[in-house]
């Protein structure tokens, strides 16, 4: 039984002409011609097998972060189907479910929350979440002092916390320092040892190659290719390569 699948699956967007009155908002949902739409994704159809780590590369706007939204429930499709089975963590757009207002530990609580920790689960995982994190001197002042890199130190803390069966991932790990970065390295090779699935969405070769069974190139929200995440890659930067040698010679 897949731990995600998706069957055919096509997803649009409006597009939006930037800030738009509320009576030209109204018009438009009653328009005989709707607002042409973009295609994030056409009839994409995959499947990751439970324990096994997949990774979604391609250049921006080619539809990887569409596909997390979908496999986290946070987007619906316009086509086809998605399935995913068993607890799902993201850890996508950094600062995501955070208050800038509210101090780190309050958004460890509000975070944890909105995960599916009860109150006491949190408080019993508390003080393991703000000891990976590493910013314990600075846990109860507000999120909106912390840099970049406290804020995904905090965010992975969490997601990784609820002990997820498939962990969701935008990019963000490569935010922050070098001492975190090995050690979310780690705790992802625990995660895989334990059998949980990943699907990761980056432009990381290093993550993919040292993470990834299996890898999706996509392109304009088309599967390009899919198949061993090194052969994935290599595929994939020799179009760039050849890309960037024809904007040399033009």
């Amino acid at each position: 039984m897949n731990a995600i699948r998706f069957e055919c699956v096509t997803k649009t967007f409006a597009h939006h002409a930037g800030q738009m009155l509320l009576r030209d908002r109204l018009r438009d949902l009653f328009r005989s011609s709707p607002r042409t739409r973009f295609t994030a994704l056409s009839e994409v159809s995959f499947t990751v097998e439970p324990g096994e780590s997949l990774a979604l590369i391609g250049p921006n706007g080619s539809g990887k972060s569409t596909i997390l939204n979908l496999a986290t429930g946070v987007a619906q499709p316009d086509g086809g189907s998605v399935e995913v089975r068993g607890v799902v963590s993201p850890l996508l757009e950094l600062g995501a479910g955070f208050h800038p207002d509210l101090t780190g530990a309050e958004n460890v609580r509000v975070n944890a929350a909105l995960l599916g920790l009860t109150r006491r689960q949190t408080e019993e995982r508390y003080a393991s979440i703000v000891e990976f994190s590493g910013i314990g001197d600075f846990i109860n002042e507000p999120l909106r002092t912390y840099s970049s890199g406290m804020m995904m130190r905090l965010a992975f803390s969490i997601a990784v916390s609820i002990d997820p069966d498939i962990l969701v991932i935008d990019e963000i790990i490569g935010v922050g320092d070098q001492a975190f970065f090995a050690q979310s390295f780690e705790k992802l090779r625990t995660f895989q040892r334990a059998g949980k699935t990943i699907l990761l969405a980056t432009h990381s070769t290093e993550l993919v190659k040292k993470f990834c069974q299996r890898a999706i190139w996509l392109d304009h929200g088309h599967v390009v290719l899919e198949g061993d995440a090194t052969e994935v890659l290599d595929a994939y930067h020799s179009t760039l390569g050849d890309a960037k040698e024809l904007s040399r010679r033009a």
